[in-house]
């Protein structure tokens, strides 16, 4: 009993709320590669596994806010003048159901097997938002389509809901939404980078949704719940 509880506490998530600067350059996982992208783009390539990665199939995120006492500028979802958001949140693969729960599920073992791991990064300042994803661990060499959602993950592929979008429209463009498309190398590891002169309205972004073709639609593989941050109303 024990032992079967340590594991549970040890697979609880982990949100740290501070007042402070946010992130750096250099502050990913490991190390890794912080550099920008074209705008509203993505790009690929391998990665190392992070830093201190937990093994239980847990989540580890870690969110900042800064503030200078400005107000967030409500329903558009813009930052105020001197505040900020930086995340990163990790997680391991595993199928619903599982004995240790997860917040990173995969539905497709064959292209993201149980035990691959993700990471998410978030920054976001009054003169827009920064999101990476690296995956590790998964099909080699694959082209995977990867967008944000507005739900968290479920046991139902279908449960993290729709594509998030900075303003209301009837089809999928990478202009107004989140994509993270990426190709993996022989390892089966990779990553993306979108960024756009936008905030993200607070709780209107909460999971990261892999599928198993790029572009705007396709079959869901696998789903990482995140605590993106961001103002204003949903």
């Amino acid at each position: 009993m024990a032992a079967a509880a340590g594991a549970l506490a040890g697979a609880a998530a982990l949100v740290t709320l501070a007042v402070g600067a946010a992130y750096g350059a250099g502050d990913g996982p490991g190390g890794g590669d912080r550099s920008g992208g074209a705008a509203a783009g993505a790009r690929s390539g391998s990665v190392l596994p992070p830093a201190g990665a937990r093994g239980d199939g847990g989540l580890l995120s870690e969110l900042t806010r800064r503030s200078d006492g400005a107000r967030p500028s409500g329903a558009d979802g813009e930052p105020a003048d001197g505040e900020g958001v930086a995340l990163r949140a990790y997680g391991r693969f595993a199928p619903p159901g599982s004995f240790v729960p997860s917040t990173a599920l995969t539905y497709d073992r064959t292209l993201v097997p149980a035990g691959a791991w993700i990471v998410v990064e978030q920054s976001t300042e009054r003169s827009g938002t920064v999101v990476r994803a690296r995956v590790g661990g998964v099909k080699a060499g694959h082209a995977f389509g990867a967008h944000v959602h507005t739900a968290p993950c479920d046991a139902d592929p279908a449960g993290a809901g729709p594509h998030y979008q900075h303003r209301p429209a009837p089809g999928a463009e990478p202009a107004n939404e989140l994509w993270l498309d990426f190709t993996t190398d022989a390892a089966g590891d990779g990553n993306a980078e979108t960024r756009h002169d936008w905030g993200l309205r607070r709780g209107g972004a909460q999971s990261v949704v892999l599928h198993a073709e790029q572009g705007g639609a396709g079959t869901r593989v696998a789903c990482f719940t995140v605590p993106f941050g961001g103002y204003g109303t949903p």
